[in-house]
């Protein structure tokens, strides 16, 4: 309602807040049920005046939506032109032309077209809107998402019959975790990790249907988050899910084919001491395992931790390994410093 109220007064929407809370998805759950297209465009400190009026100019010939996604990210000097341009569209739409002179370019007009702006807060590196650009917007604050109804939604869809009881136990993991865990850099309890542990959840579902429902989700949930502890944390996470899924046997049992070529690889580089070292040479092992279980639910893995940790060991031996396997693997290394950001 806030966003519609905005666009009958000829203003765009400008939802705020945490990240995770559904301020791009609103703007495009919106544009769905009234039936126009919404175009999403990640904003970033590359952007110049030209692109954004490319952009423009496109949404306005094509009577689209446009949600710029984090909008204040972009250059101070971009963003003051930007609002001449916005102001131009919404100038036209206002007197219902047909056809404008917009940067140059003569565009047809559509009234359908509409922009909004998506801003995080907290965040660093993040400008000041200026106040010709504010007033243009109609300023909307996010709330903090109902995490039992979006799960217990997300699973019923999945086919989850206990859908939801098991949303409450998963809610609740996660507001433990990110309340008894040690604080982590890395550590994300928000939305969208919740997302991909109820996205595994539905694959292991439809794996293998006979199993119990509590099962598959505490599976799902120690294989999602598990990789990402450090050794503390790791015992802590396992009290709470133990506490939360009583009855049901958290050891793992299950694998995958690739750990025994591993601890091949490592034997054969004598990087494991099983009779000194049993402790360290099982983590190497487990931990070259989770990198590989990593890459397969994420796009893009990040490993982290203090130097000589055993990063580079795992990555290499997952390499070698899946080469041993029959998936010849390479590693292209980059070093991000020696590059400019628009190259990366």
């Amino acid at each position: 309602m806030t966003l519609t109220t905005a666009m009958k007064f000829f203003l765009g929407g400008a939802p705020a807040g945490p990240a995770g809370t559904g301020k791009t998805e609103s703007v495009k759950d919106l544009a769905k049920n009234l039936a126009v297209r919404c175009v999403v465009t990640n904003c970033g400190d590359t952007m110049t005046k030209f692109q954004l009026a490319n952009i423009y100019g496109g949404l306005a010939s094509a009577g689209f939506w446009g949600c710029f996604d984090e909008f204040n990210r972009i250059n101070e000097e971009v963003l003051s032109v930007a609002a001449t341009q916005v102001a131009e569209i919404q100038d036209a739409l206002r007197k219902k032309k047909d056809v404008i002179n917009f940067d140059g370019m003569r565009i047809t007009m559509r009234e359908t077209v509409a922009l909004f702006i998506t801003m995080n807060p907290t965040y660093l590196g993040r400008t000041e809107l200026p106040d010709n650009l504010k007033v243009l917007f109609r300023p909307m604050t996010m709330m903090v998402p109902d995490i039992d109804l979006i799960c217990e939604i997300r699973l019923m869809s999945e086919g989850f019959k206990e859908a939801r009881l098991l949303a409450g136990k998963m809610a609740r993991l996660y507001k433990l975790c990110d309340d008894k865990l040690s604080k982590q850099q890395h550590y994300d309890f928000g939305l969208r990790t919740l997302k991909a542990a109820l996205v595994m959840a539905g694959e292991l579902k439809r794996d293998d249907g006979k199993r119990d429902e509590f099962g598959i989700l505490m599976k799902a949930l120690r294989d999602m988050n598990t990789p990402r502890f450090t050794f503390s944390d790791q015992e802590l996470f396992y009290t709470l899910i133990e506490g939360l899924f009583a009855n049901v046997d958290i050891t793992r049992h299950d694998f995958p084919p690739i750990k025994e070529t591993i601890m091949k690889v490592l034997d054969r580089q004598e990087m494991r001491n099983t009779e000194q070292f049993p402790e360290e040479s099982e983590h190497i092992v487990t931990k070259t395992v989770h990198l590989y279980e990593t890459m397969y639910t994420r796009h893009t893995t990040l490993v982290t931790g203090p130097s000589c940790a055993g990063k580079t060991t795992i990555m290499e031996t997952l390499k070698a390994a899946k080469t041993e396997d029959g998936c010849k693997t390479s590693i292209f290394r980059i070093n991000p410093k020696d590059r400019p950001v628009i190259e990366l």
